[in-house]
């Protein structure tokens, strides 16, 4: 059985190539640690478990068919709370933000989306992105998960933290 966790980019790629594992089992494991060990990180504002589920089955058709598959396609990621993903919450760390729904994805997102990215949910920041430790968002601080007592540091600190926590494979900040 191959370990899921502290993989990297292209491991993970590798193994999907492979058929090592599936997008879909290699999501939901990564959706399960979010479950058990965010609790205490405070990484993630909201988990995107529907479209993370829906665009790692695409990739596995994908694979089942023979097809090539991208760099990044079918790999988890997570992304700060201040980059739009059309149809899901987007706080920027504020509650003045907390009911706002994107109506359109961020140009960075339209391009994950495009090379087959798997979007696990959105990170904490401080809000606005106006801080450098992850401790101002208006929903909660986030812990440096190597030290729980300590914080992970800049604005893109649940980006941080996420990758470091093993909560995701790669992280997009700003």
């Amino acid at each position: 059985m191959i370990n899921l966790n502290n993989l990297t980019i292209k491991k993970a790629h590798d193994h999907l190539k492979n058929k090592d594992f599936s997008s879909v089992e290699l999501t939901k494991s990564y959706l399960d640690k979010i479950r058990e060990k965010d609790i205490d990180i405070k990484a993630y504002l909201s988990i995107t478990e529907d479209l993370a589920i829906t665009q790692a089955s695409k990739v596995d058709r994908k694979i089942a068919n023979d097809e090539d598959i991208s760099f990044l396609e079918g790999i988890p990621c997570s992304i700060k709370d201040n980059i739009m993903i059309r149809g899901e919450r987007c706080t920027a760390g504020s509650k003045f933000l907390d009911n706002y729904t994107a109506i359109y994805d961020a140009n960075v997102v339209e391009k994950l989306s495009n090379a087959g990215a798997v979007f696990l949910g959105k990170v904490n920041l401080d809000e606005f992105a106006m801080g450098g430790s992850c401790e101002k968002s208006a929903f909660f601080p986030t812990r440096n998960p190597h030290d729980l007592e300590r914080v992970p540091g800049g604005s893109s600190g649940g980006s941080a933290a996420s990758v470091a926590g093993d909560l995701c494979i790669y992280s997009l900040g700003s």
